[in-house]
């Protein structure tokens, strides 16, 4: 049976509900250089748009997308319709400065500043730190005088309800996990079909009672798009070794007549670990198709057999070369 996409959940211990798909939008900051394709002010939106007026309460950007481009365009359409939709639940993340990857106290209330200003907010539901891997020292992002100990002072303060950690590498995360009172992670492409390298961070994190926030379920898009109109994995071009694992999951998809992006997406919302799927769109077509996948018949058969199929527990990511535009 398939899981009710609108169904809502708590954010850790906060009293923020979310529902079961969580809307992605960094593609819409118009950034080529990740996805091999850009997106320009209107489509992005109108994706905005169609997603303020379907059932889905969730939304998830950044800063650093597109350079400040996603929340500036997010921004124009929460004015343009005077405020937020009742109930819903926006969340974005601190950045490091992108210039001189400095990440200390200072830089995350310039991001938090420039989050407000773009968005036209005037505090945050969820608010992450995003990429302390990518800072110029992870110490000091995370010690005294760094960004993570003044994420906590902005919850102190009322400026956001729920604090997360949105990162790559489960080896710099869980221990940050386990030291810190998050309300909420972000993982992305690293519990799909085909990879499960943040599996005993997602079990550890549930038992905590932090809520997980699954992101790229599709691989990338890979696994929406199809290996053959989109042969890239992890926003990277992929040989047909990378590939091969894609194409057995669409062989058996095709045998029972079931999308794959259905089966990767349900792959992550039936787990009940995980508080909400985090789906990237990138026009108004893919957020109505994202509510028809969530609710797509899947036989048990299609889940039997790829449970028997192999999966990778390395990191997905390792390779990466990350591009901010």
């Amino acid at each position: 049976m398939s899981a009710d996409p609108i169904r809502k959940s708590k954010v850790g211990r906060t009293d923020l509900l979310v529902s079961k798909v969580c809307f992605g939008t960094s593609s819409l900051g118009d950034m080529p250089g990740t996805y091999g394709y850009g997106v320009d002010e209107e489509r992005a939106r109108e994706t905005v748009r169609a997603i303020f007026s379907g059932p889905v309460n969730f939304l998830d950007t950044s800063r650093i997308y597109g350079f400040g481009r996603s929340e500036e365009r997010i921004g124009d359409v929460i004015r343009d319709r005077g405020g937020l939709p009742e109930g819903f639940v926006l969340s974005t993340k601190l950045d490091r400065d992108p210039e001189t990857n400095r990440f200390d106290a200072a830089q995350a209330r310039r991001s938090l500043e420039e989050s407000l200003k773009a968005l036209g907010l005037e505090r945050i539901d969820i608010l992450h730190l995003h990429d302390p891997e990518h800072s110029d020292a992870l110490d000091a992002t995370t010690g005294v005088g760094g960004a993570l100990p003044e994420l906590f002072k902005m919850k102190e303060e009322g400026l956001v309800t729920a604090v997360g950690l949105a990162a790559g590498p489960v080896e710099i995360m869980t221990p940050l996990l386990r030291d810190w009172d998050f309300d909420a992670l972000i993982t992305h492409n690293r519990f799909t079909l085909v990879n499960r390298n943040a599996e005993a961070m997602i079990d550890f994190a549930h038992k905590k009672g932090i809520a997980v926030l699954n992101a790229a379920p599709y691989a990338g898009g890979v696994l929406a798009k199809g290996s053959e109109a989109y042969p890239r994995y992890v926003y990277q071009e992929a040989s047909d070794e990378v590939l091969d694992p894609v194409r057995r999951i669409e062989s058996i998809c095709a045998r029972y007549e079931v999308p794959p992006g259905a089966v990767a997406l349900q792959f992550s919302m039936r787990d009940e670990r995980i508080t909400s799927t985090v789906c990237g769109v990138s026009k108004p077509e893919r957020v109505a198709q994202t509510l028809e996948w969530a609710k797509w018949p899947i036989p048990q058969e299609v889940w039997q057999e790829l449970a028997s199929l192999p999966f990778s527990t390395d990191d997905p990511e390792a390779t990466r070369r990350y591009n901010a535009g």
